[in-house]
């Protein structure tokens, strides 16, 4: 199973970008921890060092589903602004949401068409005057490549395949980030209150957060306590 977020600031300011930094760590970590596979498909920088605007992570293996929904949503650090000193705000919101990943299906054999070639060298000079070389092209897309390192035209055949393969793959990657900067609107969506997690302080430790209104009610109890007394 694949998932894809993108953790973003949105338009909030530089102390945003810090806590979409921090919290790309934590999701990566918190990953590792559960032996789930990551790949950062794509990556912003800030305006400040070590900040980051946006950032995209496919996440796969079996729990990566569960792992997502842990994430979704609000994130909210609660802290003294690390680049405006005497900013009295302490809450900063960033958001993580999901991305429908685009589907590509698997290369056929049948797709994949070779063509023997004249291998030369510099100067148009035969390497050997047998046709050696090979040209792999994936019939689809028209992506192309040429094997002709080998002496043999069966190592050159499955060279120029492993060649193609790769160049297939950077193509679908290439997509799929232009794929996620295109879902950029996200980033005017993030909601502030309700925060699936909260962090605090220069050390960005996470804090428990309320499920349901058990919290709400009890808060609510000492309030009216407050007041009789």
């Amino acid at each position: 199973m694949e998932k894809i977020i993108q953790i973003t600031a949105g338009r909030g300011p530089a102390e945003c970008t810090w806590v979409v930094a921090q919290v790309l760590k934590k999701v990566l970590e918190e990953a590792q921890e559960q032996q789930l596979e990551t790949v950062l498909l794509q990556r912003e920088g800030g305006q400040e060092n070590g900040t980051v605007e946006t950032a995209s992570i496919a996440v796969k293996g079996e729990k990566a589903d569960q792992f997502v929904k842990s994430w979704l949503g609000t994130i909210q650090w609660i802290g003294q602004s690390q680049f405006r000193k005497m900013h009295k705000r302490k809450n900063w919101f960033i958001g993580v949401f999901e991305i429908d990943p685009q589907k590509g299906a698997l290369v056929s054999e049948n797709d994949i068409q070779y063509q023997a070639m004249r291998s030369s060298g510099a100067g148009g000079q035969h390497v050997n005057k047998v046709s050696s070389a090979i040209r792999a092209t994936h019939i689809p897309t028209g992506i192309a490549v040429v094997s002709m390192d080998s002496r043999s035209q069966h190592q050159n055949k499955k060279l120029a395949k492993e060649r193609l393969l790769k160049k297939l793959e950077d193509e679908k990657l290439a997509q799929l980030k232009n794929h996620v900067g295109k879902q950029w609107e996200n980033q005017l969506n993030i909601e502030r209150g309700n925060p699936v997690r909260v962090f605090t302080g220069s050390d960005f430790k996470k804090n428990k957060v309320e499920k349901g209104y058990k919290g709400i009610r009890q808060k609510l109890k000492q309030d009216l306590r407050n007041e009789h007394n």
